[in-house]
C-alpha cells in the first residue's frame, strides 16, 4: 500500500511540472513554428525585431526629408517682364534678346537678337513707354538712318540696323534689331505701349 500511495504522489508531481513548463521543458522535443519558445527562440527575435524598427525608423525620416530636399532645389528664373499690359516690349539686356508678350505673359512675337549699348553708352533699363514712332528716321549726331524707329527713353529707341547685328562694340544705347525684326515689331506696337528692359551687356 505504501509503495503504491508513493507512486501516485509521483505521477502527479510529473504531471503538475509538465502544464506550466517551469524547469521542465525539453527544447528539443519542440517541432514546428507553433511550438513554445524557449531561451534560445527569444534571443533570436529580439535582434530581429530591432531590424524592423530600425527600417521603419529610416524610412519614416526619408520621407519626412523628401520634401524639404525638394524644397531646398534651386528654381529656374522666372520671367521678369510684367504681366497686365495688352501689349509689352521685353528687353533682356543679359542675353541680347527681345519679345513682345500679352497681359498674361504668353508671347506674341519673338525672341529676337538685339544689339544694345556699349560700355560708355548703355541702354537705360526699367519700366518705358512707346511715345514716337517713325517709319522713315535719321540720326544726326550719329549721322546713320533708322527706319522703324520707336523712342522709349530720350534718344533711345528700337529701330532697324544696316550692319551684321551680333557686331562689337554695340550701339550708342539704341536697341538695334535686323530690318525684318523691327519691320515686323513696328506693326505690332502702338503709340503708349509699354516696354520693359532689366540686365546688362556682357
Amino acid at each position: 500500500m505504501a509503495v503504491q500511495r508513493i507512486a501516485r504522489r509521483s505521477d502527479r508531481s510529473s504531471d503538475v511540472g509538465d502544464d506550466d513548463g517551469a524547469g521542465g521543458y525539453d527544447a528539443s522535443s519542440a517541432s514546428g513554428p507553433d511550438s513554445a519558445p524557449g531561451p534560445g527562440a527569444r534571443g533570436l527575435r529580439r535582434p530581429v525585431r530591432r531590424l524592423l524598427l530600425s527600417a521603419s525608423l529610416a524610412g519614416a525620416l526619408l520621407m519626412a526629408l523628401a520634401p524639404a530636399s525638394e524644397a531646398a532645389a534651386p528654381k529656374k528664373a522666372s520671367n521678369p517682364c510684367p504681366r497686365g499690359y495688352v501689349r509689352i516690349v521685353c528687353v533682356d539686356l543679359n542675353n541680347q534678346q527681345l519679345w513682345m508678350q500679352d497681359k498674361n505673359g504668353k508671347r506674341t512675337f519673338g525672341p529676337v537678337p538685339i544689339r544694345s549699348g556699349r560700355k560708355g553708352y548703355p541702354t537705360r533699363t526699367g519700366l518705358k513707354k512707346i511715345y514716337v514712332k517713325r517709319v522713315k528716321d535719321w540720326s544726326y549726331l550719329y549721322n546713320v538712318s533708322m527706319p522703324y524707329s520707336q523712342y522709349f527713353d530720350g534718344g533711345q529707341a528700337f529701330h532697324a540696323y544696316a550692319g551684321n547685328i551680333y557686331s562689337q562694340p554695340g550701339s550708342h544705347g539704341c536697341v538695334n534689331m535686323r530690318y525684318s525684326d523691327a519691320k515686323r515689331l513696328y506693326s505690332l506696337t502702338k503709340t503708349g505701349d509699354r516696354a520693359y528692359i532689366w540686365g546688362k551687356r556682357r
